[in-house]
């Protein structure tokens, strides 16, 4: 009887670890919950990742270079911080269903009137009206998941959510391929950024299949109205530092070596645009399993020991890819590992800064961390490009992309707070 009772617990505990265990053990509801958060990001993700794939042609196209294209996936980043912060207290006040399906509509028209830009100025408001609606959606969609997933579960949720930007990834990939193997590059470009409205989609689905998580719903009830400062009172100020001088580093190490790869293979690899797809999907596969693994090692050991492997494995991967001579082949090997190392520690963060914040003010917390971070490591595209004019594209990548995998590592080895398994009715 005993030995039936131990193989009982072992059963239990072995479930208790499975990589899908999340899924299980949601009702009907969440899991409908789950698969429009990540079907948001994933073409969240597709829209963003169209324009890194484009820079080459746009050069020529709007007759501009590339530090000047590099300033507007700047801009696109800062607005999305600007964006991820008013959505995310938006969705405090009027709900996180509703100001998603907001912010998925605006970066879908962001990326189709970028597709009829006609000159730099245009494509530009057109990229900024993107990255408003894409750091919202990225905030508020990632908050909602977070508040119907059981806390011992939260990391490999965010895991799997994470890695649909992969796969978005994947699908801007796919698409460019087939947009200049079918078109002129000068039409191929307007094609892909086209193609980019479909997440609007999107919107018909959630309306009818998603509901309020109920921790939110009962917040907002005992607290109808909060200020939109309050993520900087006394209760909340340590949480809002910690989470953006973590996220800084994580978003500045991502842009400066994700924008600047495609244009890296191309100009010091000399690897042409339909050549280079083998070398990105492979990056994109290491990235999604990076994704997945780093979610379930955070909810195994913890926040803090993810952030601190990664960011050191990262930061190695970076400097071989870029500045160790390599054959074609070595490349295309490493490429897997990069992207593993690069985007692993995404997981844990999207996990990590729900864990900081009480319900009330949950949406603006992580709104404005998360997307802190992407206002500042959003200059590094721009950085890189202007490095670039005065050395090599290798060298200002490592050296932004080395920069912010060591804000990374120090953040998380000398300020943060461990927070697996919080309970985020409190």
């Amino acid at each position: 009887m005993a030995q039936i009772g131990e193989t009982s617990r072992l059963a239990t505990a072995e479930q208790s670890n499975s990589l899908f265990e999340f899924y299980r053990s949601m009702n009907l509801q969440g899991r409908r919950t789950f698969w429009a958060c990540t079907a948001g990001w994933t073409l969240d993700g597709m829209d963003f990742m169209l324009f890194p794939l484009a820079i080459g042609t746009l050069v020529a196209a709007l007759g501009t270079d590339a530090k000047t294209l590099g300033g507007i996936v700047s801009l696109t980043v800062l607005c999305s911080a600007a964006g991820g912060w008013l959505a995310g207290f938006l969705a405090d006040r009027i709900g996180r269903v509703k100001t998603m399906q907001i912010t998925i509509l605006l970066f879908s028209l962001g990326s189709l009137a970028s597709a009829f830009a006609q000159n730099v100025d245009q494509l530009s408001l057109a990229r900024a009206l993107l990255g408003v609606g894409f750091g919202g959606e990225a905030a508020v969609a990632a908050v909602t998941l977070s508040e119907v997933v059981a806390g011992k579960y939260r990391g490999r949720a965010m895991g799997f959510y994470q890695s649909s930007y992969a796969v978005g990834w994947g699908l801007a990939i796919l698409i460019q391929a087939i947009a200049y193997s079918t078109f002129a590059d000068d039409l191929a470009w307007r094609i892909m950024f086209g193609v980019g409205a479909a997440p609007a989609l999107l919107i018909f689905f959630i309306r009818r299949n998603v509901t309020e998580p109920q921790v939110a719903i009962a917040a907002r009830s005992e607290e109808p109205s909060v200020s939109l400062f309050r993520i900087f009172d006394r209760s909340n100020l340590r949480a809002t530092l910690t989470g953006s001088l973590l996220t800084i580093g994580a978003q500045g190490g991502f842009y400066a070596l994700m924008t600047w790869v495609p244009q890296f293979l191309r100009t010091e690899r000399k690897i042409s645009v339909l050549a280079s797809t083998p070398y990105l999907m492979t990056l994109i596969g290491g990235c999604f399993a990076g994704y997945v693994t780093g979610g379930w090692l955070s909810d195994k050991f913890g926040r803090r020991p993810v952030f601190i492997l990664f960011s050191c494995a990262a930061a190695g991967c970076v400097y071989v890819y870029t500045h160790v001579s390599l054959s074609d082949a070595e490349m295309l090997m490493l490429g897997f590992p990069l992207g593993f190392f690069a985007v692993g520690y995404y997981s844990a963060l999207m996990a990590c800064l729900n864990e900081m914040f009480p319900t009330r003010v949950r949406g603006a917390g992580v709104g404005f961390t998360y997307n802190a971070g992407r206002a500042v490591g959003g200059l590094f595209p721009f950085l890189v490009g202007a490095l670039a004019a005065t050395t090599t594209l290798s060298s200002a990548i490592s050296i932004f992309a080395l920069l912010s995998y060591g804000l990374v590592f120090v953040v998380a080895l000398l300020f943060l707070r461990e927070t697996k398994g919080t309970d985020l009715s409190i």
